[in-house]
């Protein structure tokens, strides 16, 4: 059945259309963007190149960093190019493949940190068997896994969303394509789509955020009941910290956003809740991980050296 849309392109308002901040915005925004890149970026790299983190602890620690790579990518670009843009158009395929592609990466973002949060589980609660339960094998099967489930999740939102007949107005009140704003403008029975977002995403976000949960009320049992001495147990809660409060960064928006019923009224809530979730978390990811991190830090630092050893050879060099 093909699409009957008489829609062709769709305008992203954005965050505001107050034109003496757009500058301003796009400074703040592009910094946002540009300070995610790098930082996910040299937490892939150092997880790649550095012997000491290959572990899977830090194996899931990259696929989080290259997620939140492309889950910037997927939003941020597009809304710094409509600051400066009068038509700030998107086409109808380009909506849908932003939809796509946003879904992808937040489900797959999702399920991911129920993963850590599980291979935390066992590091802790079941020591002695972690090298034999998180093996090579398992820990690429679980990521493969998540990845994949993602993309068919995002994929069932896109195909549905794709064949509902836009006939009202094509102005989209957000600063990307999302299911929530696009099915106010659809004509017709959208009851499908509703539950489909209410109760197949609502169970991906809400599903993986009690497993996690569930992991961390059994490794806090687990520390107690093994830590007799405060400076103990404060170390090996540090060692969960930094993912705990990725979890709780993204889980809270996200959950606020896709379990709550869709309405007019919520949707500049839902905005500033999208930019926490879309923008900050990913700038936030690889900073709460080095900062707290002593093997992460232990890896920046000799890279850091080690280029700053090269920089001297090279300055002598040129100097002789």
């Amino acid at each position: 059945m093909l699409n009957q849309t008489s829609v062709t392109e769709f305008l992203l308002l954005g965050i505001t259309d107050i034109r003496a901040l757009q500058p301003y915005l796009f400074v703040l925004f592009l910094a946002i963007y540009a300070v995610s890149v790098v930082g996910n970026g040299a937490v892939l790299t150092l997880v790649i190149s550095d012997p000491r983190l290959h572990l899977p602890m830090y194996f899931f620690l990259g696929n989080l960093s290259c997620l939140d790579i492309c889950y910037s990518t997927v939003t941020l670009p597009k809304m710094l190019e409509n600051f400066f843009s009068t038509h700030k158009a998107i086409s109808f395929l380009g909506c849908i493949s932003q939809l796509h592609f946003f879904h992808f990466l937040g489900t797959t973002e999702s399920l991911l940190l129920a993963v850590m949060a599980f291979d935390r589980f066992v590091a802790i609660c079941r020591p002695l068997h972690y090298s034999v339960v998180m093996n090579y094998q398992l820990c690429t099967q679980m990521a493969v896994t998540v990845w994949t489930i993602g993309f068919f999740h995002a994929l069932l939102h896109s195909i549905m969303t794709s064949r509902l007949n836009f006939c009202r107005s094509n102005q989209i009140q957000h600063f990307f394509c999302d299911v929530k704003p696009l099915l106010e403008l659809a004509c017709g029975n959208t009851e499908l789509n509703q539950w489909l977002l209410n109760t197949v995403t609502g169970t991906i976000a809400t599903g993986p955020f009690f497993l996690t949960l569930v992991s961390y009320f059994y490794i806090i049992i687990s520390l107690f009941s093994k830590c007799h001495s405060c400076s103990a147990l404060h170390k090996a809660l540090s060692t969960c910290a930094s993912h705990f409060t990725v979890v709780i960064l993204f889980y809270v928006p996200v959950l606020y956003t896709y379990t709550r019923p869709a309405s007019r009224s919520a949707m500049q809530q839902d905005l500033v809740t999208a930019i926490m979730y879309s923008a900050v978390t990913p700038v936030l990811n690889p900073l709460i991980y080095t900062l707290r991190n002593k093997d992460v830090k232990g890896a920046l630092s000799t890279v850091l050296r080690r280029r700053g050893d090269l920089n001297k050879s090279r300055a002598l060099l040129r100097h002789k």
